[in-house]
């Protein structure tokens, strides 16, 4: 008689292992590993992601792959982590270690998008309860998140996996419902799980996916104090471009932070 697995019975969700194919591609240009692994820090320090969570860059030298770090929290991502895929979600060179079962958000993303050069997934707290709520949604309330748009858009995953699945983006066909529920957003939220949010660097991405995590925070408290109101269309526009010009500001002090944090650490 068959028996179910051990891990099956107790409701444990596999850790994923898959064998590598086929040869990395030409090395990717200097510095991208590195801002990879402090992207990975940075969202860790701004409780973007915690234990959970990942971050990727689409592969400069072959737009048909990307690079993400294998399955571990990102705070204790280091150069040697970090992994090659195809789009599929299959590794290149993870030489039997354990990859993120949800490699498929980034890779069918890019496949959907090639305007975006880095995506980032998270369980955000504050960023939840707007994907799950019936009657408020995600909108930006000051300039710094005129990237969101006039509203986020919320993928339901019970239209692509019915009622009873685990929530996680687990193959290459829930990846591409949760791209086409994105369509050209740069955020999209995940009923009863987290968001997805991308961008054209990694640099970019790590702005916006910490700037949708206080937005959400601002918002819920604007909410408890009444009516909301909420930036025009013209608003989102014009700081779109304003403040997206600034990415670079946030990102040296975020990374003069970090490497502050490793020095005391280290000492």
């Amino acid at each position: 008689m068959n028996r179910p697995s051990p891990a099956r019975d107790a409701g444990v969700v596999p850790v994923s292992v898959q064998e590598d194919r086929g040869t990395p591609a030409e090395p990717p240009a200097a510095g991208l590993v590195d801002e990879l692994v402090l992207a990975n820090h940075i969202l860790s320090r701004h409780r973007v992601v915690d234990a959970f969570g990942h971050v990727s860059v689409r592969h400069d030298q072959d737009p048909e792959r990307f690079l993400l770090a294998r399955n571990m929290a990102p705070a204790l991502v280091a150069k040697s982590d970090i992994v090659e895929f195809h789009l599929d979600g299959t590794p290149v060179n993870a030489h039997g270690r354990s990859i993120y079962l949800e490699r498929f958000i980034h890779g069918e993303i890019y496949r959907a998008r090639e305007d975006v050069g880095a995506v980032v997934h998270s369980h955000a707290p504050a960023v939840v309860p707007f994907g799950v709520s019936r009657t408020a949604s995600l909108k930006p309330v000051w300039h710094m998140s005129g990237f969101l748009g006039l509203e986020t858009p919320v993928f339901e995953i019970r239209d692509a996996a019915g009622d009873a699945s685990d929530l996680l983006i687990r193959s290459n066909e829930l990846g591409g419902a949760l791209a086409s529920t994105l369509d050209q957003a740069c955020v999209v939220l995940m009923r009863g799980h987290g968001a997805t949010v991308v961008g054209e660097s990694i640099r970019q991405v790590v702005f916006r996916a910490v700037y949708t995590q206080l937005n959400a925070e601002l918002q819920l408290q604007a909410l408890q104090l009444g009516s909301v109101d909420y930036l025009t269309a013209g608003e989102v526009g014009a700081t779109t471009v304003s403040v997206g010009s600034q990415v670079d500001r946030a990102w040296n002090l975020w990374k003069r932070e970090v490497q502050n944090a490793d020095t005391s650490n280290d000492q």
